[in-house]
């Protein structure tokens, strides 16, 4: 039995939507969504509407409908929503090659004054109106690449049988730099942190599943300004069972290719929006190259770099190593000082450990990092105190090592440097949908 007014209500998977249309010209079809433009010349009135899946021109001719929906034009402001009913046809101009002739419109709700208009703003602005510049063209354009980035990632796993294992948000355990940590009370049991990484949590999971991978807001303390920085960002995550620091960079390089194939496939409109170089992207189909810590130190030093062997790598360093790379590149091998207190020691140089960053072409420096875990319970405990950490809370880590040890590696990819790096955006705040940074939290 329907409800009262509920009888011809379509069903929500049965509305029509712009990207839907492709097929259906000379139809008559109703469309719903926000007004994004609008123009005349002489008696023709042009509109142009957005609804999530795309975007239409509707054209309005005088002789076509009757005299108060023509007038209606005047009220079509920048963001009103309306229902837009008409004719669809042809044109060449649109994404999905039609445009709609339009008989009907009804205004759903006005928008006055919208304040972000088709004229330069400022950054501090259009951060400070987020939750309004998101509806722009270049904006919609990257967040859906973002959505098939994360896609791809997902389906990438969903092929080669990892399960999905999520890492909890609040832990008492140090993952990276304990100076980059959000502490609070929890409660009566003393101090916790906002994650900086689910990895450890995800090797619990590999002893169940194999091949494991989480996804997830983290935190990062750091007082950092550059534009590769965020105090929070999405990171996805990837363990796996008997899998050593070469395989990890293989899987690292099959992923890339997968997920930079799957956007250039489905996203060609969008990163024409973007007005991205995807002939650079098509380069990442060549083999992805590999250098030592060793030998990355020498080429920097040859180019003029200030970096002496023991230093991590910098922004600038990276930048410099793939200034001539058309293809992203791997260095592996970095010096222990260097590194987090989990990466397992190299047995051919033990000032070294098993690790790999993998750095984008561009000047977009790393956007993966991984290595191999330190399965000794023996070597983990040495280096958990050397490191100045106490060894209580890490227990249940350590624990893993004595039952049923095995060799293995794993991953973390930063979202929102990957996507800024296929996107070609400059600065990675865009790529996230509400920028967290040290100077913003609002909105």
């Amino acid at each position: 039995m329907q409800m009262d007014g509920q009888e011809n209500k379509i069903k929500w998977n049965e509305r029509i939507k712009i990207k839907d249309l492709k097929d259906k010209t000379g139809q008559i079809h109703s469309l719903t969504g926000w007004v994004f433009f609008t123009r005349k010349s002489g008696n023709i009135r042009f509109i142009g509407l957005r609804d999530g899946s795309g975007k239409i021109q509707g054209v309005l001719v005088k002789e076509e409908v009757d005299q108060a929906t023509y007038d209606l034009f005047t009220r079509l402001k920048q963001e009103t929503c309306i229902q837009m009913s008409g004719i669809v046809q042809e044109s060449k101009r649109n994404r999905f090659g039609v445009e709609i002739l339009v008989k009907e419109i009804e205004i759903i709700s006005i928008s006055e004054n919208f304040p972000i208009t088709p004229k330069e703003h400022g950054t501090d602005f259009l951060l400070s109106n987020r939750h309004l510049w998101l509806r722009s063209s270049r904006q919609l354009a990257l967040f859906n690449i973002r959505n098939k980035v994360i896609q791809g990632m997902r389906d990438f796993f969903a092929q080669h049988d990892f399960v999905q294992m999520d890492s909890p948000i609040l832990t008492q355990n140090v993952g990276e730099d304990p100076k980059g940590l959000f502490n609070l009370s929890y409660f009566d049991l003393g101090e916790a942190y906002l994650a900086q990484t689910g990895q450890l949590y995800l090797e619990a999971s590999i002893f169940a599943h194999g091949n494991v991978f989480c996804f997830g807001p983290t935190f990062r303390a750091e007082k950092s300004k550059t534009r590769r920085h965020l105090t929070e960002f999405w990171m996805l995550e990837a363990e796996m069972a008997f899998m050593d620091n070469v395989d990890n960079m293989d899987v690292q390089e099959d992923l890339i290719r997968f997920v930079i194939t799957k956007v250039l496939d489905e996203c060609s409109w969008h990163l024409k929006e973007l007005e991205r170089d995807v002939e650079a992207l098509k380069g990442c189909m060549e083999p992805f190259i590999r250098l030592s810590y060793d030998e990355a130190v020498v080429i920097l030093q040859n180019k003029g770099a200030k970096i002496n062997w023991g230093d991590d790598l910098g922004a600038t360093d990276e930048t410099l190593l793939t200034g001539d790379s058309l293809v992203p590149v791997f260095v592996y091998d970095y010096p222990k000082k260097a590194k987090a207190f989990y990466m397992k020691e190299n047995p051919l140089n033990p000032k070294t450990v098993k690790c790999a960053d993998l750095l984008a072409p561009e000047g977009y420096g790393e956007i993966i990092g991984g290595s191999q875990r330190e399965d000794s319970e023996e070597k983990l405990v040495s280096r958990i105190l050397e490191v100045g950490l106490p060894i209580e809370p890490y227990q249940w880590y350590v624990d893993l090592r004595r039952y049923g040890s095995v060799k293995h590696s794993g991953f973390g990819i930063g979202l929102e440097r990957l996507v800024g790096w296929i996107c070609g955006i400059h600065h990675i705040r865009e790529t996230i949908p509400f920028p967290r940074m040290m100077e913003r939290v609002y909105p």
